[in-house]
């Protein structure tokens, strides 16, 4: 016979909602709630369990409200979750609002110093002493703001089951295994969890358990994995400016570069990192650098992309190897400079003055973000001509759960460039920009070289090929034609597009950089609902033969993007104006990451018209 209480226990469990949901924290900017945020994030994913960290900040430097989102998906699922679940409010000019965006059955947590009033009976909602905790750790006072966020980590874990040993390994990792700041923290969530256990009475039906899908993962961001990558990549000069989202991936290339640089047999730095007074100035010193034969870079983002216009016209038009991140955030002008976007397609392709193009490559995780960082330089000296790598403030700043970075699995790529002995075997005189084997890409030489053949002269204006100033219409013409035949010669070095493949698809789905991760996941919905649809995710501009095939083997193809304007939609228009009819453009521009949810809709609605 069933008791009542093993019938309320079995109905209980039936309406658990297991490692599914999304759980929001708004506290104000400058008040130390990163540390607690990754704190909860890394031990979810200690726990087996995926998990993706989304931080929305405003653009000043303290006090305004931000938002940290932590999706749990049993699933592997990485994008924007559109609903809040679970709820923690430590900000009183948004506790109305975060109140307010709880969905019926979830809960909600608060710093018991905000006084409001809770209209809300159709959700749990519980108070804690946050300050009261973070006064008896015995933290000094200027401390006590800080310590008191760890408060609502002791509160989430007791009321979610997130594992203690699991948070204080994070806690480990956070503060490098510095007892004292980890101590000090430990101590406010242990009694917050103490505290919660002996006050609060659940009520949701939101948990997490152990998984073990996590294993072979790691969480990093996109701007360090960037970094790394050029680090193993073989960077030798970097100069930047700071801006918001790139100046991470500048500063994660100061912090590691020194460790992971093969000191073996070298005396003294091998590198040069350089803060300009501006990004003119930037891009100015990457350009010399790179036309002295270091592999050269500097990181921007889309103001920063305006100021660096003239002289990456002049590195292509030169044919100077340079590589360039751009970590996109939403424009025009100052724009949401904390907001993510991919708004700068359009402008970087073709930035510079009169004919010019560029190559662009479009990372969809941290993993490809660690491998662009070295291939960029590749592709860059291969090709001498300058490389964008555009990745945006989603993937740049956020935690991912990703798969670890690879090593670099081929020989250095320096590209056509003769030395002494080379030269010694040339039968003609060698010329800059004579090109002998009829891919567009002439030899180059570097300083230091100590033939006499080996001088020429970098000049952004007219010149043959002997790299003399010349104003003769036919040199021009010539010198265009040739840079036309290079970039296309370009494709074949670049990565392959991603192929997402469901059987009897006729609907196709174009899209690329941190996109993906709301792409696989509506598919999934889709699918379910009847709608088979195929994926191509791009990986670089220029286009390959794959991408036309794709689009000409769909009925309709629909590119996806964070613009207004489908800027890449109009690239695929302009690259195939004779499919334009088969193109549909689909695109999101609030400056949040995409959701599922909406990519779903989107898609079903443009299909019902």
């Amino acid at each position: 016979m069933t008791t009542p209480q093993a019938k309320e226990a079995k109905s209980k469990q039936k309406n658990e909602v297991v490692n599914d949901f999304s759980m929001t924290v708004a506290t104000m900017n400058g008040s130390g709630s990163q540390t607690s945020n990754v704190t909860l994030l890394r031990a979810l994913f200690k726990m087996g369990i995926p998990v993706s960290g989304k931080n929305l900040f405003p653009s000043n430097i303290q006090g305004l409200p931000t938002w940290y989102t932590i999706r749990v998906s049993k699933d592997g699922y990485l994008a924007r979750r559109e609903t809040h679940e679970v709820v923690v409010a430590m900000n009183a000019d948004t506790f109305v609002a975060d109140l307010a965006s709880v969905v019926p059955g979830g809960a909600f947590f608060y710093g018991d110093h905000l006084k409001f009033e809770i209209t809300r009976d159709d959700i749990s909602v519980h108070s804690f002493p946050a300050k009261q905790f973070a006064k008896e750790s015995g933290a000094p006072a200027n401390l006590r703001d800080y310590v008191a966020n760890m408060a609502y980590v002791g509160v989430l874990a007791q009321m979610l089951g997130i594992d203690m040993d699991k948070i204080r390994e994070a806690l480990d990792y956070h503060f490098d295994g510095k007892e004292k700041p980890i101590a000090l923290n430990m101590s406010v969530i242990d009694a917050s969890y103490a505290w919660s256990a002996a006050n609060l009475k659940k009520t949701d039906p939101y948990r997490v358990e152990a998984m073990d899908k996590t294993s072979g993962f790691i969480m990093a961001d996109g701007n360090t994995a960037g970094a790394l990558g050029a680090i193993f990549g073989g960077v030798q000069f970097a100069a930047w400016y700071p801006i918001t989202p790139a100046s991470s991936f500048a500063e994660s290339l100061s912090q590691n570069i020194a460790e992971f640089r093969d000191k073996e047999g070298q005396e003294g730095k091998t590198y040069a990192i350089v803060q300009a007074e501006d990004e003119l100035a930037a891009i100015g010193m990457a350009v010399g650098a790179g036309w002295s034969g270091l592999r050269a870079v500097t990181s921007t983002s889309g103001p920063g992309i305006s100021l660096m216009t003239e002289f990456a016209g002049l590195a292509y038009y030169a044919e100077i190897p340079v590589v360039v991140w751009d970590i996109q955030r939403v424009g025009p002008s100052t724009g949401l400079p904390t907001r993510t976007s991919q708004g700068d397609i359009l402008s970087t392709h073709f930035l510079g003055h009169g004919d010019s193009e560029h190559i662009l490559l479009l990372p969809g995780s941290a993993q490809e973000c660690f491998e662009f960082g070295w291939r960029s330089f590749d592709i860059s000296e291969r090709v001498q001509s300058p490389v964008f790598v555009m990745s945006d403030l989603d993937l740049g700043m956020n935690q991912w759960m990703t798969k670890p970075f690879e090593y670099p699995d081929t020989p250095m790529d320096r590209g056509k460039i003769l030395w002494e002995k080379d030269l010694e075997k040339l039968k003609d005189p060698w010329m800059r920009y004579k090109d002998v084997d009829g891919d567009g890409i002439a030899y180059r030489t570097a300083p230091g070289n100590r033939s006499a053949q080996s001088a020429w002269f970098a000049r952004g204006t007219g010149h043959d090929e002997a790299a003399k100033y010349s104003e003769r219409p036919e040199h021009w013409e010539n010198t265009m034609d040739r840079l036309t035949r290079k970039f296309q010669t370009a494709r074949q070095y670049l990565p392959e597009p991603v192929l997402e493949t469901q059987k009897g698809a006729k609907v196709g789905v174009i899209a690329y950089g941190s996109a993906d991760p709301a792409i696989l996941e509506a598919r999934d919905y889709l699918a379910a609902d009847g709608l088979k649809v195929d994926y191509l995710r791009l990986r670089a501009v220029p286009f390959n033969d794959t991408v036309r095939e794709f689009i000409a083997s769909h009925d309709k193809t629909y590119v996806v993007e964070m613009n207004r304007d489908g800027q890449m939609y109009k690239l695929l228009v302009l690259e195939y104006p004779e499919m334009a009819t088969k193109l549909g453009s689909i695109r999101k521009y609030d400056g949040l990451p995409l959701s599922a949810l909406w990519v779903k809709e989107s898609l079903q609605a443009e299909e019902q018209k």
